[in-house]
């Protein structure tokens, strides 16, 4: 008796009432992400390793100089420094300059090489083909000849080791079919970015009219390219090696040597690209790690190649004396919500990321302290990929930052025969 009684009574909640409210209001709902889930207030240590918080990209300027050639001398025109794990740019001189970048443009070449090696378009060990157009180009070069084949590992280390325009047009051309084609899609990934400053012209950095951008766009490309493919240290740290031609002439040796002289000069360095043309002078993007901080040093236009390695490690040098970072690398509890209305009543939460925070004022970073909040209830149906809740980073009483907390799983709103459903393997027990 009591089975049929459940069955009958599942049936009656299969009927809508008339007038009843189904879906909260704006007002509640805003009123529902105020409530605190959970909450931690354990003192956190920064741990060292691989950063990967994006929450904060390009939005902390704490302590963003606008005199750096006072306090460091620095003699190039235009230079930024940057920290990777949060975009946080912690010195500027101009950034928004726009000037030739010489083969520092060579970064979103390669930036473009790994992006089609993660699709799954190219593999490390295929075979590239050199054509008469890219064997031609002038300036540094490996002298490939023309139908000379590379793996595209080789010709990664020619372009990040000895900065080769031949490698990098016979890339693009791999990649793209013409090498306009490639620079079509250097631009468009520019666009992603926001290198607004920026307008590419060809893939290698040789001085044409309208090939410019600025310091700000390339430590946007350079952060991009070491924090989504940090293999590119695995090149870019390669002091010399050297590489084999297969001609028609037969096999002969040729050797690479890095022209970041800064892989052996500084001792933290990890890359990344140099530039040079008697339009563009003298530019590099300098990357480097300490302690778990990782930075980025753009220096554009020096007056002499020793004049872009002394700017480049004066950036650096007051970046670490400056900075301090924190990284929450733990794993973070489940978070679950109740849904109304749907095929299931609840549904887990997924974090959108980790999170890091760097300060360059010396703040205690082991105060920083942790909240969760979620909404109280989702009326279904919920897209996966909603957000559910937020987890909030707070130091000396101050938001610094947060993630958010994403539905793991869509849920579908349940139905008639959902409910009938129900009801009947109820009545099956």
């Amino acid at each position: 008796m009591k089975k049929i009684l459940a069955f009958l009574l599942a049936l009656s909640l299969c009927v809508p009432f008339p007038g009843l409210k189904t879906l909260a209001s704006d007002s509640e709902e805003e009123t529902a992400k105020e409530q605190m889930l959970a909450e931690e207030d354990t003192a956190q240590t920064p741990a060292e390793g691989e950063t990967t918080g994006e929450e904060a990209a390009g939005e902390q300027t704490a302590g963003a100089e606008t005199s750096a050639e006072d306090s460091l001398g620095i003699t190039a025109p235009s230079a930024i420094l940057m920290e990777a794990s949060t975009g946080t740019v912690v010195l500027e001189k101009n950034p928004h300059e726009k000037l030739p970048p010489a083969s520092v443009t060579k970064i979103m070449t390669l930036l473009l090489i790994f992006d089609a090696l993660s699709q799954g378009k190219i593999r490390l060990e295929d075979s590239v083909t050199t054509s008469a157009y890219a064997a031609s180009m002038g300036g540094s070069q490996v002298f490939l000849e023309e139908g000379e084949t590379q793996s595209v590992d080789t010709m990664i280390k020619c372009i990040a080791v000895a900065s080769a325009n031949d490698a990098s047009v016979a890339m693009a051309e791999h990649i793209a079919g013409t090498e306009s084609l490639f620079v079509d899609m250097m631009n468009e990934r520019a666009k992603e970015l926001g290198m607004n400053d920026t307008h590419f012209v060809n893939c290698c950095g040789l001085d044409t009219d309208g090939h410019l951008t600025s310091a700000y766009a390339i430590a946007l490309m350079s952060r991009e390219l070491i924090t989504k493919y940090p293999q590119i240290h695995t090149y870019s740290t390669i002091w010399m090696e050297n590489i084999t031609h297969t001609t028609k002439r037969g096999t002969e040796e040729f050797g690479l040597t890095n022209t970041n002289k800064l892989i052996r000069q500084y001792p933290y360095a990890t890359g990344l690209k140099t530039g040079s043309t008697s339009k563009a002078k003298y530019c590099v993007s300098a990357t480097a790690e300490k302690d778990g901080i990782e930075l980025i040093a753009v220096v554009m236009a020096a007056p002499d190649p020793a004049g872009r390695f002394a700017d480049a490690t004066a950036l650096l040098n007051y970046g670490y004396a400056k900075c301090s970072l924190y990284q929450d690398l733990e794993e973070q509890p489940l978070v679950t919500v109740p849904v109304r209305g749907g095929v299931q009543d609840q549904v887990a939460g997924e974090y959108d990321g980790t999170f890091s925070y760097l300060s360059t004022t010396g703040e205690d970073l082991t105060s920083v302290e942790k909240k969760w909040y979620a909404v109280e209830e989702l009326e279904a149906p919920v897209e996966k990929g909603q957000e559910i809740g937020k987890l909030s980073y707070t130091l000396n009483g101050k938001e610094i930052g947060s993630i958010s907390i994403l539905a793991a799983d869509a849920v579908e709103k349940a139905g008639y025969g959902h409910y009938l459903g129900r009801a009947f393997r109820y009545l099956l027990l």
